[in-house]
């Protein structure tokens, strides 16, 4: 019987992100084999699968800190990432955050979102050096980006706070921010639920629906199946490093394979 891994793909021509039989290798280990699924423009897709299975791997292979050993990602039907470095994939348009917070601790909540638009800055060597008005003009216009950004994930009064001294929930939030900085098509992200409350949930829920509404297609990775139902259009399933189903929310909720790799066979939830 012909594996699933090994058929030919067939992608929309809207899609904004092709992966295509992707196989990443450490030592021994296969920590991806053959994944291949599209993102449509405009989409919320949400990657899940138990711990170990690949997804974060998968996110590093899409953002250039770590390439595929075989297969292709393509950015915009024609952009190959495989060999980009992580400033370049930012560059073209895809941002990320990632599990564990990567602030800039000792610096403002502000000058974190500020590092994230420097891909934005438009400026040469020479304008730094003589703080032409060039500069000058490109620092007020990102300010003013970034404290538009902070407001809009209600942190606006937190710009000039220390990232060390936010709440876990705004940490998060603001590494989101740090991440539209960039002006992604496609951001990336990776357990953003993470630590927080059930409230903080459901405003992370529309918030994300808040990113989407703005133009931005989102791929996310999730435990939380309260999380990751209600807002994705399509969700992915990876196990052991494979793709082992792709659907809507509520085809695998009731996939027998996907109910298998999170709880078992004795069990015949896969919402928990």
């Amino acid at each position: 019987m012909l594996n699933p891994q090994s058929r030919p793909q067939r992608f929309a021509d809207s899609a904004i992100l092709r992966v295509e039989n992707i196989t990443k290798r450490f030592g021994g280990v296969t920590a991806l084999e053959g994944v291949s699924f599209s993102i449509e423009k405009g989409k919320i897709i949400g990657l899940i699968g138990p711990n170990g299975a690949g997804k974060t791997t998968l996110f590093n292979c899409m953002t250039g800190l770590s390439a595929p050993d075989e297969g292709r990602i393509y950015f915009a039907n024609r952009i190959l990432l495989n060999k980009l470095y992580p400033y370049d994939i930012t560059a073209r348009g895809i941002a990320r955050t990632f599990q564990t917070i990567r602030l800039f601790k000792h610096m403002t909540a502000l000058e974190n979102v500020l590092v994230g638009a420097h891909v934005n800055a438009c400026v040469n060597l020479w304008d730094m050096l003589l703080k032409t008005r060039r500069i000058r003009s490109t620092e007020e216009k990102l300010k003013a980006d970034a404290l538009r950004l902070l407001d809009f994930l209600g942190l606006k009064r937190k710009a000039g706070e220390l990232a060390k001294n936010l709440a876990y929930g705004h940490q998060r939030k603001l590494e989101i921010a740090r991440a539209l900085a960039s002006n992604p098509k496609l951001l990336l992200l990776d357990e953003p639920a993470a630590g927080m409350n059930p409230k903080e949930k459901e405003a992370l829920l529309e918030l994300i629906r808040d990113i989407r509404n703005r133009g931005v297609t989102l791929l996310l990775i999730e435990h939380d199946m309260k999380v990751i139902m209600p807002v994705s259009d399509q969700v992915v399933v990876l196990d052991y490093g494979k793709k082992i189903a792709e659907g809507t929310p509520k085809e695998i909720q009731g996939n027998p394979r996907v109910v298998e790799a999170y709880l078992g066979r004795a069990s015949g939830r896969a919402d928990a």
